[in-house]
């Protein structure tokens, strides 16, 4: 009689559905990488929040700080990325390096301080929301979300509905919240936007598989170059703030360059117990020149320090000092190849205790 039940017709569809369902998540994430080395120069992404919201110096920047990075950015070799072209560029060898803008959460500072300039100097950018808090006290409202989004410079991102830890919730709320923003865009937008950004760059290896079925890209907050091998649902930003956005490190930051590899282990970031230090381990391509000259850092013990890496077959492997502290584990690592600096990081979310 079990057998009968697990083997009805109705049962063995649902079943078949799964697999299909599953197959398909796995071969959408197996299209991420094209595998091949491409000298791509990259379109580097970088990350803003408030702007001139002086109290909260983790996730605010100046604007007359925020006007000097576009005019360095404007001052450099080097173009703006019009996040409409994204998908254009995303899987070709760029011979010139971008530089793509993007600001979360909406915040109502975004409006009414950087907004004007940007709109008057028609800098392309990306930003993205979250939809319950629009039109709460400190958020931008829908309606100037739209004159934002009718500019062909400018793009509307998902950032999910509430913006919560989403990696502590379980699956079903997890998607639940995905899509109740996604009536809420379709509702106020006509559309659901195809770029995603996870909150506060946190992602599990479910949420992570969901987001490549329903979107066409996902960004962290894990810094790095953007090229066409890197992972379309772990696209690398660096995070900008008062700390963070001093110019000399700006200038720095901009003049960065790809390190492409072939593939970076473990595929679950989200780190438990009995995974927390990860085997962590980066293959590159055989064509990379220079990997002796790499540097990684990692803040194990919450305390960075350079990292105990080995080489073997075009692969680096860190051995950690200890595991990671919650709430995230970060590592960055950059290499100096004939006076390009390239650069790349991973962000571990730590499952607490």
């Amino acid at each position: 009689m079990i057998i009968k039940k697990i083997f009805s017709p109705t049962t063995s569809i649902i079943s078949l559905f799964i697999i299909i369902l599953f197959s398909n998540i796995v071969s959408k994430s197996d299209e991420n990488n094209i595998k091949y080395y491409s000298k791509d120069e990259g379109i580097l992404s970088i990350m803003y929040h408030r702007f001139n919201e002086n109290k909260y110096p983790s996730t605010n920047i100046k604007i007359d700080i925020f006007k000097e990075h576009i005019n360095i950015i404007k001052n450099s070799n080097y173009n703006f990325h019009n996040p409409n072209n994204f998908e254009e560029k995303f899987s070709i060898p760029k011979l010139k390096k971008e530089i793509l803008i993007t600001i979360d959460d909406a915040f109502e500072s975004f409006y009414t301080e950087a907004w004007p300039y940007l709109s008057e100097n028609k800098i392309p950018f990306i930003l993205f929301v979250s939809t319950e808090p629009v039109g709460k006290k400190g958020y931008m409202t829908w309606k100037q979300i739209k004159e934002v989004e009718k500019n062909d410079f400018a793009y509307i991102g998902h950032h999910s509905h509430t913006h919560e830890y989403l990696i502590d919730v379980s699956n079903e709320d997890f998607i639940l919240d995905i899509e109740t923003a996604n009536k809420i865009f379709l509702r106020e937008l006509g559309y659901v936007p195809s770029l995603f950004s996870y909150p506060f760059g946190e992602y599990s290896k479910f949420m992570k598989d969901y987001i490549s079925k329903n979107f066409k890209y996902a960004f962290g907050q894990h810094s790095g170059v953007i090229d066409l091998n890197k992972d379309k649902f772990e696209l690398p930003r660096f995070p900008i703030n008062e700390k963070y956005g001093e110019i000399k490190r700006f200038k720095s930051i901009i003049n960065y360059f790809p390190l492409e590899y072939k593939k970076i282990l473990p595929e679950e970031k989200q780190l438990f117990e009995n995974t927390n230090p990860p085997n962590f381990k980066v293959e590159f391509f055989k064509e990379q020149k220079n990997l002796s000259n790499i540097n990684c850092y990692s803040n194990e013990g919450d305390v960075w320090e350079k990292s105990k890496t080995s080489f073997a077959n075009n692969s680096l492997t860190i051995e950690f000092r200890e595991p990671f502290k919650p709430r995230r584990g970060r590592i960055n690592c950059s290499l100096n190849d004939n006076g390009k600096w390239r650069w790349f990081g991973v962000q571990f979310p730590i499952k607490e205790n």
